[in-house]
């Protein structure tokens, strides 16, 4: 047997690591003592050799060590994994709606580099790592065991590892079954809305569980009122307006794939006489809208991520500003406006200041009701910064007089 290989930092390095969070970046490592293969778990050490902890290896990346255990003496073996697994399925017990909810978050749940979504009895994992990719089955058998004790038979498991991010890791990008094939569409229920979830074809793992409860929140300022939800997708905070009782409602995006699923959606909670949405680019609507003279009582802005690296952050502030200033003016006086960005490196000051600044350009006040991020299931770490990604805001929006 191979005596297990030891990274050692450079003097002043492992800022991350010994913040809290899970990364060693290549820039950090001194060298590398002994043999290993890519994947495969290493103790790491301190300049001065002082024991940090044990985590995977794997070269090819620019994250270099995901650390599994900050115990020396911790073997990351299948009673460890099922430890984990097990912590991570009590917490979503204890904090969310566990019919359709993420059941791991990766880092946040000291796994890092996989994420394992439930749509009712169907689990989609999405694997970014090569060290956790081999874990991957283990931690999969484990979860569905403890699953099993509280009730809940998974029907079928789809993996959804197709994001470019893997490339980095030297790894394909890979997507289908694991284990007998099953019916991909899966109708799931939360807040009281249905869902058709095609968690083969659908961005991400399906369908944006993170949004949950905010949601939720927005229920109770749409009845009786006119709703305009930008980027809709496939219609999740439209149909919130719509179930709650709003008098119409319009979403807008530029998928025509999702704009058909949010209509079969709206058919599905017996809403298409209220709830309508449109394929229009959404960017170029806004304006427009705001020349015509439209008005709604309440505003949703709920946009991919403009931004997927620090190096676009400015083009990106200017993006938010523009949705931002044609929400405002799209909004009744005393009306309502949600505005939320879910890019990591939109970081929260940056926003906040993206929003004010829109306030001024379209001479409105602001009145914040709530600031709001992911919900539970999707944990933030502190320390792990990547762990925290969503800001959402709702306000009331009242002429500047």
């Amino acid at each position: 047997m191979k005596k297990e290989a030891v990274v050692k930092l450079k003097k002043g390095e492992g800022r991350t690591i010994k913040a809290g969070g899970a990364w060693i970046f290549d820039n950090e490592i001194d060298k590398i003592k002994g043999e290993f293969e890519e994947g495969d778990i290493v103790a790491v050490e301190d300049f001065d050799g002082y024991p940090m902890g044990r985590g995977f290896i794997n070269t090819a990346s620019r994250i270099t060590v995901r650390m599994m255990t900050r115990d020396p003496e911790q073997q990351v073996d299948e009673a460890f994994i099922e430890r984990r697994v097990r912590a991570a399925w009590q917490y979503r017990k204890d904090t969310v709606d566990i019919s359709s909810c993420r059941v791991i978050f990766g880092e946040a749940d000291f796994l890092p580099g996989i994420v394992v979504d439930k749509y009712e009895d169907v689990l989609v994992v999405e694997s970014l790592a090569l060290g956790i990719d081999r874990l991957k089955p283990l931690i999969l058998e484990k979860l569905k065991a403890a699953l099993h004790e509280d009730g809940v038979e998974i029907r079928g498991i789809y993996e959804r590892s197709d994001a470019k991010v893997r490339q980095k890791e030297g790894l394909q990008r890979y997507k289908g079954f694991i284990g007998p094939e099953f019916d991909t569409n899966v109708q799931i229920v939360e807040n009281g809305v249905k869902y058709m979830v095609d968690v083969m074809d659908g961005q991400k793992t399906g369908f944006f569980l993170d949004q949950k409860y905010n949601r939720l929140a927005m229920q109770r300022l749409c009845p009786g009122r006119k709703v305009l939800d930008c980027f809709t997708h496939t219609g999740s905070f439209a149909l919130n307006a719509g179930i709650a009782g709003a008098s119409e409602v319009l979403g807008l995006d530029a998928s025509e794939l999702a704009i058909s699923q949010a209509r079969k959606n709206a058919e599905l909670n017996g809403l298409s006489d209220t709830v309508h949405f449109e394929v229009d680019d959404v960017l170029e609507r806004l304006p427009k809208m705001v020349e015509a003279g439209d008005k709604y009582d309440v505003v949703i802005l709920d946009p991919p991520a403009f931004t997927k690296s620090r190096d676009t952050i400015k083009k990106a502030a200017k993006g938010y500003r523009e949705i931002n200033v044609c929400g405002m003016k799209l909004v009744k006086n005393g009306g309502y406006l949600a505005t939320c960005s879910c890019s990591h490196f939109m970081d929260y000051e940056t926003f906040t200041k993206v929003i004010a600044d829109s306030a001024r350009s379209a001479h409105k006040r602001l009145r914040q009701i709530e600031f709001r991020t992911q919900a539970p299931d999707h944990p933030i770490l502190w320390a792990a910064d990547e762990s925290y990604y969503l800001k959402f805001y709702i306000f009331q929006v009242l002429d500047e007089r």
